[in-house]
């Protein structure tokens, strides 16, 4: 009888420290990864981004739900977001928009600041942002105001890319 309890012992502790082994955000080990070639990282870095993708896509249908996924209408520079709420101190909104194309956003609250932060930084408070390259672009806006957010700060967006 002792022998089994000796034996069950054991046998949870290597559970608990096979469990308590440090892994990244993707789950697998530093040893795995390591030994993943450049293309199966750059899969499951695609693989990721998509699923970002697919749940800003989905919260773009609602006001108060970051990050966002916006599209522009065929013919139409201008994606307008009216009563947005800000819940947390920021929402990011994604961009795919093509080499050459400027890109503007407008505010109608002064406590909110519009920041390009991917591929580059670009605060655009400074002006117009020239795309180089057709990549993800990530906006987002931040609640830069004197007092404390409040707790839904409801805003209105607009973004306009040129050509």
């Amino acid at each position: 009888m002792l022998f089994v309890l000796l034996i069950a012992i054991v046998v949870s502790v290597l559970l608990i420290i096979n469990s308590c082994s440090p892994k990244n955000a993707t789950g697998l080990t530093a040893d795995t990864e390591s030994s993943l070639t450049q293309q199966e990282q750059y899969e499951i870095t695609e693989i990721e981004d998509n699923i970002k993708n697919s749940y800003a896509r989905l919260a773009a249908e609602r006001a108060d739900i970051c990050p966002k996924l916006l599209q522009r209408d065929m013919g139409n520079n201008h994606i307008k977001r009216v009563a947005e709420v800000m819940v947390n101190d920021h929402c990011d909104y994604f961009l795919y928009p093509h080499t050459g194309q400027q890109i503007a956003v407008n505010l109608d609250n002064r406590q909110i600041e519009a920041l390009l932060i991917v591929p580059t930084i670009h605060n655009f408070a400074d002006g117009e942002y020239q795309v180089t390259s057709y990549d993800k672009h990530v906006i987002r806006l931040a609640y830069s105001g004197a007092t404390y957010k409040p707790e839904r700060l409801n805003y209105d967006v607009e973004i306009i890319i040129t050509d």
